[in-house]
């Protein structure tokens, strides 16, 4: 007769252990904030005269009293003082600030200053035979007018749209009776403005 082999206990199953959860997938990483405009390097050159010219326009946009004026002001100040700034230049100046810090943060009039200087010394601004030769383009009949109606769809559409009521304030009093605007004439009216 043959040994009996030691029997052996079966061991118990193993429980089986959860395979480990997948990392997470990494968060999409949001897009890089455009980089705003270095001021640091920007010399002020204004006379005394133009600083004190700008100083009393800077205030009148004061609301709080507090000598400052909030990062959504600062184009209107710009415009006001004979300066085009986009939008889009306006954010860049201001380092691409949000929404609620456009809002809430405010600028003293010193630094302003150099904001104020990068525009001027900008050099691609238009020059009054650029925008003749833009809207020259609507000139359907070579005449030197094109159709108010044509220039208001124009204007709130293409490039920085206007609102509906920037465009009636633009175009007051620029269409003759057959609703025509001399373009000519109405790009000397938005210059001198």
């Amino acid at each position: 007769m043959a040994p009996k082999k030691d029997a052996k206990k079966p061991e118990p199953a193993k429980k089986a252990e959860p395979a480990p959860a997948p990392a997470p997938a990494p968060e999409p990483a949001a897009p890089p904030k455009p980089a705003g405009v270095d001021l640091s390097g920007v010399k002020v050159e204004f006379t005394p005269d133009q600083l004190e010219d700008y100083k009393e326009a800077f205030g009148l946009f004061d609301r709080v009293g507090d000598n400052k004026v909030a990062y959504n002001q600062i184009a209107d100040i710009c415009r006001a003082l004979g300066q085009n700034p986009t939008n889009k230049e306006v954010n860049q100046i201001l380092g691409n600030p949000s929404p609620e810090e456009m809002a809430n943060k405010r600028v003293e009039f010193e630094q302003f200053l150099p904001m104020l200087q990068y525009l001027v010394n900008k050099p691609n601004k238009g020059t009054f035979e650029d925008y003749v030769e833009g809207l020259r383009v609507f000139d359907k009949e070579g005449n030197g007018t094109v159709m108010g109606a044509e220039l208001r769809i124009v204007l709130s559409t293409l490039g920085e749209k206007m609102s509906e009521a920037e465009v009636d304030a633009v175009m007051a009093g620029q269409e003759d009776e057959n609703g025509c605007v001399n373009y000519e004439a109405f790009v000397k009216h938005i210059l001198s403005v």
